[in-house]
């Protein structure tokens, strides 16, 4: 596994750690779907919430956030849609957690909720 490998991982289970801290149920990580992966999947009060998670140990390349295209947003849609489909899902929403840091340090996180 290669540093940008480890870095992604270390990323997901900060995010998934926050969202358990923060009342949501972990249903699924990485989940694979024609579309792309959905990196987590949710729930709160309800409604199952698809997370993109984007991961950055430093600035040198810009927020983690901006690495979130329009392209990526119609694939996280498309792959969500799916997978709702599927599952018989009424209530859902795209999130993005955007995480800066490095392992052995607590991460900066950024929730932006039903993009």
């Amino acid at each position: 596994m290669n540093h940008n490998q480890r870095i992604g991982r270390w990323g997901e289970q900060a995010a998934a750690d926050y969202l358990q801290k923060n009342g949501y149920t972990l249903l699924e990580k990485n989940v694979h779907a024609s579309h792309g992966e959905i990196d987590l999947v949710a729930r709160l009060e309800g409604v199952t919430v698809f997370v993109e998670v984007k991961t950055r140990s430093n600035r040198g390349f810009g927020l983690p956030e901006e690495a979130v295209s329009p392209r990526k947003l119609a694939h996280m849609r498309a792959a969500a849609e799916l997978y709702a489909a599927e599952h018989e899902i009424d209530h859902w929403q795209l999130d993005v957690l955007a995480v800066e840091g490095v392992p052995g340090v607590a991460p900066r996180i950024e929730h932006f909720e039903n993009v």
